[in-house]
């Protein structure tokens, strides 16, 4: 979330609810809701790094609150962070784990394993597709944010096929 927010203050300062509200309306419904208070931690952890720095702002009748506004050296970190390639492909796969190792335990069949998480996977499709039948039109990047999703849900589905039919391959060579 860090470099979220350095992005959302390079546009000026706000405060911590107003920065939640930017992401809200950024990346629509499919992506995970921020927490305000997790905003308000990594406000201040990017504050004592150097990054942002805050000045309360006096209200008349409201508690003071706090604007943020980033830094050159916050404005030097997320330059650095927009020039830096995406992660590699997933090779530390929670559910490839599993799959390699049902057989050493005998506790989990491999080909249900394939056949729940494919279900887990269909029904996530379903939901993100009637997200992307109700989110606002106009807001492009949730439409982008949820197509991505699907169309990775896509391929893990493709090569839940290629695991099942390797697999069901070495057993009918035993």
């Amino acid at each position: 979330m860090r470099m979220q927010l350095l992005a959302l203050l390079a546009d000026g300062p706000a405060h911590g609810y107003e920065l939640k509200q930017d992401l809200e309306r950024l990346l629509g419904a499919a992506y995970p809701q921020p927490n305000v208070g997790q905003i308000y931690v990594t406000l201040g952890r990017l504050e004592k790094s150097g990054l942002i720095e805050g000045e309360e702002v006096a209200q008349s009748s409201r508690p003071n609150k706090k604007i943020y506004r980033l830094t050159p050296a916050g404005r030097e970190e997320l330059r650095t962070w927009f020039e830096e390639t995406a992660d590699e492909p997933r090779v530390r796969d929670e559910f490839f784990m599993k799959l390699a190792l049902a057989p050493r335990t005998g506790l989990a069949d491999q080909i249900s394993l394939i056949n729940r998480q494919r279900r887990e996977y269909l029904r996530t499709m379903r939901t993100l597709s009637k997200l992307a039948a109700t989110e606002n039109r106009d807001n492009r990047t949730a439409h982008l944010l949820i197509e991505g999703a699907i169309l990775h849900l896509q391929a893990d589905l493709d090569w839940l096929e290629r695991c099942q039919e390797e697999l069901e391959g070495l057993e009918d060579a035993r």
